[in-house]
């Protein structure tokens, strides 16, 4: 595929008459820090458009989403901003000053459409084209940026890269629909579900995590002397030409099928007693499959691991629409890939994720983040970004819901994508990027267990 830069703009927030902005500064909390190194979160939205051509793109649906970006702006100012770390204070912060501004690169390509926005296998290079850059150096670190890229007379995608460190998933989608409200509606202002809440004053660390994640990240990145400020992340994953993206689907009769087979391979008093969420169902049975793809000795070590929300879970809760991260990792260590290959491994993931799943508000978070951090080396470990719950297929901006919505940097560990179904309520679709001979064996499992009637993995 070709792709063309046109430009790169700036987009500033939209002037407001009751308040001019000079500076404003937002720490990071624990919930913030552990993701202050990783590299940032990227998904690309894909919209069909068949009358997308040149003229109407540049007259008419880039200024319309340039000045509904403005707009917004104004109640999402932490993304114009940028993550710094004042030597004088012990942890980083967003800091916006008047005039900040997200960045917007403008591109044009004659990449496929309908693959690219697609279910099979793509190649994940060709996904990240559509992608933007996230500037970022060892003392200051963008928070947000966009790439809006126009595929003439078939659609548009916009890609989206958030700093991690600054919002998680729920955020960012808030974001995204807050965005498409104003443009859609020739909105200027927002109803409440879509206005973030700031007020970090309910977050408190009793117990010093914020040191502790601190610690954790400088010794990961080898600084024996715990004094370091940088905010360079780790190192990317390099990738090879033969890696894809694939998005697998659960129709809501797959989930319930599936459920029901949990429950006849459970003990009697146990099965009444798990939890066999959507979620829980989907990802044991993916993770089952990736294991058994990956094959190698059934002693090899492996672990899953998830993020949950904790909005509501504090006490007091925080708004729904707090803005920043309240996820925190949970998960199953070191276990070995023979108790997901047999028979019943499908069951046994179930069990496990729904153990954790009811217990999460319980969990130590200071031993969960140690764990997290201190798996064992070449662990397999699955991880999963994105939620059912995001609503990610209600962005329209006017015209029309996006055909489909890819994570895109799932491909920086091995994680699996989910989002709802796009037009089957109940339904899953569960995003995974892998080598493509390994996605092979994977979609293999993965399809004949769900024809076989038994559903023998």
């Amino acid at each position: 595929m070709t792709l063309h830069v046109i430009h790169v703009a700036r987009v500033i927030p939209a002037a407001d008459s009751d308040s001019v902005l000079n500076s404003l500064t937002i720490p990071l909390t624990f919930f913030d820090l552990p993701s202050l190194l990783f590299s940032p979160v990227k998904r690309v939205f894909f919209y069909r458009l068949t009358h997308s051509t040149h003229e109407h793109f540049n007259s008419f649906i880039l200024p319309k989403l340039k000045l509904s970006l403005s707009l917004v702006l104004r109640n999402y100012l932490p993304l114009t901003g940028r993550l710094t770390w004042d030597p004088n204070e012990p942890k980083p912060s967003i800091v916006v000053f008047q005039n900040d501004a997200v960045s917007v690169t403008i591109a044009e390509t004659d990449a496929d459409f309908s693959h690219l926005s697609g279910y099979g296998q793509r190649p994940v290079s060709e996904l990240h084209n559509l992608l933007p850059e996230l500037p970022v150096s060892d003392d200051s670190a963008s928070t947000f940026s966009l790439q809006i890229t126009l595929f003439p007379n078939h659609g548009f995608s916009i890609g989206v890269a958030a700093h991690h460190a600054v919002m998680d998933g729920k955020t960012s989608s808030m974001f995204v629909k807050a965005w498409a409200h104003i443009c859609k509606d020739n909105r200027v202002s927002l109803p409440a579900n879509l206005t973030p809440s700031y007020d970090r004053s309910l977050i408190k660390d009793l117990t010093g995590i914020d040191e502790k994640v601190i610690e954790i990240l400088r010794s990961l990145k080898g600084d024996k002397t715990n004094t370091s400020r940088s905010l360079t992340p780790f190192p990317a994953r390099k990738l090879g030409d033969d890696v894809v993206l694939a998005t697998l689907v659960l129709s809501r009769d797959d989930i319930e099928r599936l459920r029901e087979r949990v429950k006849s391979e459970s003990p009697s008093p146990d099965r009444d007693l798990l939890h066999l969420s959507t979620f829980v169902i989907a990802y044991a049975y993916a993770w089952t499959c990736f294991v058994k793809a990956r094959g190698g000795s059934e002693e090899r070590s492996v672990g899953l691991t998830f993020v949950g929300d904790f909005r509501e879970r504090l006490d007091p809760p925080l708004p729904a629409t707090y803005f920043g991260n309240c996820m925190f990792p949970a998960g199953s260590y070191n276990r070995k890939a023979g108790e997901f290959a047999d028979v019943k491994g499908f069951s046994t993931a179930a069990k496990i994720l729904s153990d954790f799943v009811k217990g999460l508000s319980s969990r130590k978070m200071e031993t969960e983040l140690a764990d997290y951090f201190n798996q064992e080396k070449g662990t397999q470990c699955g991880a999963v970004a994105g939620s059912t719950r995001l609503g990610v297929y209600e962005s329209d901006f006017g015209w029309g819901r996006p055909v489909k919505v890819e994570v895109v940097s799932i491909d920086q560990a091995e994680a699996f994508s989910m989002a709802e179904r796009r037009d089957q309520s109940g339904g899953i679709e569960i995003g995974m990027c892998l080598k493509k001979t390994e996605m092979d064996i994977v979609l293999s499992f993965f399809n004949n267990g769900l024809q076989n009637s038994n559903l023998k993995l």
